[in-house]
């Protein structure tokens, strides 16, 4: 094992650590001094607490990292299959780490957080990343994956208002389920086109063979099976948000015609 793999071990091993840490310790410890209802919580709402905060900040490190790769990592933009996948790598290798300590913690409180589509979401991802990790190839699409993460900190907030009593007519409320809808349709379902005609541009191509068959069955593999998940959420998340807009209107329109009564 050549130096550079070997860091980036390291880096997918210091994650884990570091997320376990996060999770058994600094969450909690933040929690109770931040958030006072944190301590009137279950404790299995304490559970997946602490995990949706460790998943945050997971998605806001990788996604901002992400962003800075698909922008100014000329390499990889240019040779999507092969290109230089130095800075992609040391991403990956944060979020296998993540992952790994996600799936850890999911079976270990299954009972609070577990949940079957997160653990085929975190299986596929790490399927595709052990040849993106272990070979190098594609780290446009496995960078460009990530792009999603962007959507995690709203999806968790909301757990957050509604855990802690926010009614969901609250403006706070309202203001991050539109947020949530918004940002994930933007990174998971509207980048579908660019994702999927990128893929057809390298379909076929020289570059396209020299991928084993086990990546690129990978790729195209936890690709449909991830979007597929994506599109489920939406529709989930559309329909909630349409739900809370609706009742907010019925009840503001409720609440003028008592005022003109009285």
């Amino acid at each position: 094992m050549d130096a550079f793999s070997q860091l980036i071990l390291l880096i997918a091993v210091v994650s884990f650590c570091t997320f376990q840490w996060l999770f058994h310790s600094v969450s909690p410890w933040v929690s109770s001094r931040v958030s006072l209802g944190f301590l009137t919580l279950s404790h299995k709402q304490q559970i997946e607490w602490n995990s949706r905060t460790v998943s945050t900040l997971h998605a806001i490190i990788v996604g901002l990292f992400c962003l800075y790769i698909l922008l100014f990592d000329e390499a990889v933009n240019q040779d999507p299959v092969w290109g230089d996948p130095t800075l992609v790598k040391i991403n990956v290798g944060i979020t296998t780490g993540y992952l790994i300590s996600d799936l850890l913690l999911i079976f270990y409180y299954w009972r609070a957080i577990g949940d079957k589509f997160f653990v085929i979401h975190h299986l596929a991802a790490l399927y595709a990343y052990y040849y993106v990790l272990g070979q190098g190839m594609l780290p446009y699409f496995a960078n460009f994956r990530l792009l999603a993460e962007f959507s995690t900190p709203c999806v968790n907030q909301r757990w957050f208002f509604e855990v802690l009593g926010y009614p969901k007519c609250s403006r706070p409320n309202i203001a991050n389920g539109v947020l949530m809808a918004v940002v994930f349709f933007m990174v998971r379902i509207a980048v579908m086109p660019v994702y999927y005609s990128r893929m057809y541009s390298v379909y076929g191509t020289e570059a396209f063979y020299h991928v084993s068959f086990g990546g690129r069955s990978a790729w195209i593999f936890s690709s449909f099976c991830l979007d597929i998940m994506n599109i489920m959420w939406m529709h989930k998340i559309a329909r909630g948000c349409y739900k809370v807009l609706h009742s907010s209107r019925q009840l503001k329109a409720q609440t003028q015609e008592n005022g003109k009564v009285d």
